[in-house]
């Protein structure tokens, strides 16, 4: 059983201190000390709650992925690779896979956490809420990794509201949710943050003061740019509910 998700930021390594000191702002968190053997996470703290969101520094264009928390790895481990993942390394406390479709995830031991962070609500800042990973995936591959990922996750699954959409929600109050999205044309599996805002308005000049630029604006979301390069979305939902 999935006990914990976490979102990590991958961003070049280059830009990574842009990115942490963006992220930090828009979520209201502060930053861990690095960690790793190149010291390239770091976890971004909330307070008085558990962490579910890590800045990774990394090679390339970056992107983002999930870390699921499970109570026990190579049984975990297991059921993926039955499922169709591929075990790209071992750690001794972390498994790094790829999706049948090439998304890459990582498993982690689940270290008791439990309190969600609250819901972002600072004066005269629109209320959010970083709760959702958007798996990319191309429209071949668009059927089997919603397969896959219902299958590995055990959450509900139900179509989204618009046809390209398909949402994963867990039963246990999880801080990061899953949406997978059938993109428009053939490109390499890719993922990107959602952030529930109901005022897009608002949250799209908080996000620009903050150092973020509009990419585009969509029926019920918002495309952005972070200052490390990062492509995410401020969407339309309750940041309590997720819906």
């Amino acid at each position: 059983m999935i006990r914990w998700t976490y979102a990590l930021i991958d961003r070049p390594t280059a830009a990574a201190g842009r990115a942490r000191a963006f992220w930090t702002e828009v979520t209201g968190t502060h930053e861990s000390v690095p960690q790793g053997e190149r010291a390239e996470f770091t976890t971004l703290l909330p307070d008085e709650a558990d962490a579910c969101l890590a800045v990774q520094a990394v090679g390339g264009a970056g992107g983002a992925h999930p870390d699921l928390a499970v109570e026990d790895m190579p049984a975990f481990t297991a059921r993926a690779t039955e499922l169709g993942a591929v075990v790209e390394a071992r750690k001794p406390e972390l498994t790094v896979l790829r999706s049948p479709g090439g998304q890459r995830f990582c498993l982690v031991p689940w270290r008791g956490q439990k309190v969600r962070p609250p819901v972002l609500a600072a004066r005269g800042v629109p209320e959010s809420r970083l709760d959702q990973l958007c798996l990319d995936v191309a429209p071949a591959a668009f059927d089997s990794e919603v397969a896959f990922w219902a299958a590995l996750t055990g959450w509900e699954s139900t179509p989204g509201d618009h046809e390209e959409f398909h949402v994963l929600r867990p039963h246990l109050d999880l801080p990061v949710h899953l949406l997978l999205q059938r993109l428009d044309e053939a490109r390499p599996a890719s993922a990107h943050l959602d952030i529930a805002c109901p005022d897009l308005d608002g949250g799209q000049a908080w996000h620009e003061r903050c150092g973020a630029t509009l990419v585009r604006k969509g029926p019920a979301w918002t495309v952005m740019r972070d200052p490390a390069g990062g492509i995410y979305c401020l969407t339309r939902r309750d940041p309590v509910t997720g819906d």
